[in-house]
């Protein structure tokens, strides 16, 4: 990231990336990017500008004069298809943003997949919802819970006029709905929100997938900060039991894989681009350690429970190339299963760190 600063040339109205006032900075590396001062241009840069940087300049560069209908249609069709590679990227970094707590950061990101998603879809369309919900949840995380509330207003207004919107959009609506009741301490209304999340997502992609455990998570943390702990470790045990069987299945497709000949970690392969996207891995490393931390502090906790998050975390960094990790959460694992009788879930968890140790 570099300055230059500018004088605006005459008749050129050039907007802040950020604020979209008068701006004053020239991004050096694409060149089709400004800022207002600083400030917002290091905001943008930590925040998304840095990964979409070089990405930025087809779509924002003029292209000849195109004389044939057929090229000009062709040209159309690829802008058109680099704008949806946009959405999809500027969200996914987003809501990974979001479970890392980098609320600040998450903004950029999400304003830019609402930028692009209202070029492609235009001001009233379902597709931006999720952009507001980010900027929502982001809103939430900083405290800004008026601005929240604008946000989410705009999302659950847009649900409202689309009788066809999914259910997976719906969900998220609901999961943001209880986490601002949630921070004005409202958990009545927050569990009906999470209840609602549940609901839609089971709807759209069944009860045990990990799509549908966020809702299962912040309705058990609604009921731990109310001080219900039977019904909280009840939900917090669903949660690691959907992503246990998940990591296991990708744990086992790995292993499977014609890549595992030189190793267990060795190269890339055709399951590995299936499995877990940036935001959902940002998702489960929040969601299982949270869930392990509450379970190695918590008098009395079953020694299932602690075993079984901390297989579930060997398998999650195993799968992330975070081999140290993975070994330390193996050997906590075994350590824990020391008091299961459940012999053939010890077991495993034995052989998996076996699997672990091998890994040079």
């Amino acid at each position: 990231m570099a300055l230059n600063p500018l004088a605006n040339p005459k008749g050129v109205d050039l907007k802040c990336e950020l604020c979209q006032k008068p701006a004053f900075i020239q991004c050096t590396q694409c060149r089709v990017t400004y800022y207002c001062g600083v400030e917002h241009q290091k905001a943008d840069w930590l925040g998304i500008h840095e990964k979409i940087c070089p990405l930025l300049v087809p779509l924002r560069t003029a292209v000849p004069f195109l004389a044939s209908e057929e090229e000009r249609q062709h040209r159309q069709e690829q802008l058109l298809h680099r704008q949806k590679q946009m959405i999809e990227l500027t969200r996914t970094t987003g809501q990974k943003l979001l479970f890392e707590g980098k609320h600040e950061q998450a903004v950029p990101a999400a304003m830019q997949s609402l930028r692009f998603a209202i070029q492609v879809y235009g001001l009233a369309s379902i597709q931006l919802v999720p952009s507001y919900l980010i900027l929502g949840e982001a809103s939430i995380g900083l405290g800004r819970l008026s601005q929240a509330e604008e946000y989410l207003s705009q999302a659950q207004w847009t649900v409202l006029k689309t009788p066809e919107c999914s259910n997976a959009i719906r969900s998220k609506l609901h999961r943001n709905l209880g986490l601002l009741n949630a921070a004005k301490v409202e958990y009545d209304e927050a569990l009906r929100h999470f209840a609602g999340d549940i609901y839609h997502a089971s709807e759209e992609f069944g009860t045990e997938d990990i799509r549908t455990s966020g809702g299962y998570f912040h309705m058990a943390n609604a009921f731990f900060r109310q001080n219900k702990m039977d019904t909280a470790d009840s939900l917090y045990e669903e949660v690691t039991g959907i992503w246990y069987e998940h990591l296991s299945r990708l744990v086992q497709a790995r292993l499977a894989s014609p890549a595992t000949r030189n190793g267990p970690l060795a190269g890339s392969n055709e399951e590995e681009e299936e499995g877990l996207d940036e935001a959902q891995e940002a998702e489960a490393i929040q969601v299982l350690n949270a869930i392990f931390d509450m379970r190695e502090n918590q008098a009395g906790s079953a020694p299932e429970s602690l075993a079984k998050v901390s297989h579930a975390l060997a398998m999650l960094y195993y799968l992330l190339h975070d081999v140290d990790k993975a070994k330390d959460f193996g050997r906590k694992g075994v350590s824990a299963s020391e008091g299961v009788q459940d012999e053939e879930f010890s077991r495993s968890i034995v052989e998996f760190l076996k699997v672990c140790e091998r890994v040079v």
